[in-house]
């Protein structure tokens, strides 16, 4: 049962990956989504420097860079957690293992309650519940 529910737990972390990646390139091209309401912001974002490159990015270059950073991130966290629940059984770890995933989980919930909105908020909430019942189950 455990590894099925870290394969569900991961998988909803993925598809929220997914979606953040997918709105972050529909973005780029056209923003819509991940961008402030204000086009004035949108505006001087595209406009202004980051003073810790001196003139090598803009603050849209770096807002777009942060958010394809942030969606490897959650990807490479779905995928390694796939990994674990497939190499489970054979690995044998000791039960306190499964609670690293819960932790990373965890972590991302309090991020999107602390910073972003209800969505990957619910998301996460539900993935990292799902990592948690592996780990009770385990």
């Amino acid at each position: 049962m455990a590894p099925a529910l870290l394969i569900v737990g991961a998988s909803i972390f993925g598809l929220l990956g997914i979606a953040h990646g997918w709105y972050t390139f529909r973005d780029s091209q056209n923003p819509r989504r991940l961008v402030p309401d204000s086009r004035a912001v949108l505006e001087a974002m595209k406009a202004t420097d980051v003073r810790l490159s001196r003139g090598g990015t803009t603050m849209w270059k770096a807002w777009l860079g942060f958010n394809y950073s942030h969606t490897l991130g959650v990807l490479m966290f779905a995928i390694g957690c796939v990994a674990f629940a497939l190499s489970l059984h054979a690995l044998a770890p000791p039960k306190g293992t499964l609670l690293i995933p819960v932790a990373v989980g965890a972590t991302y919930f309090w991020l999107a309650v602390r910073y972003w909105f209800w969505v990957p908020a619910l998301g996460i909430a539900i993935g990292t519940l799902c990592l948690s019942a592996a780990w009770l189950t385990y």
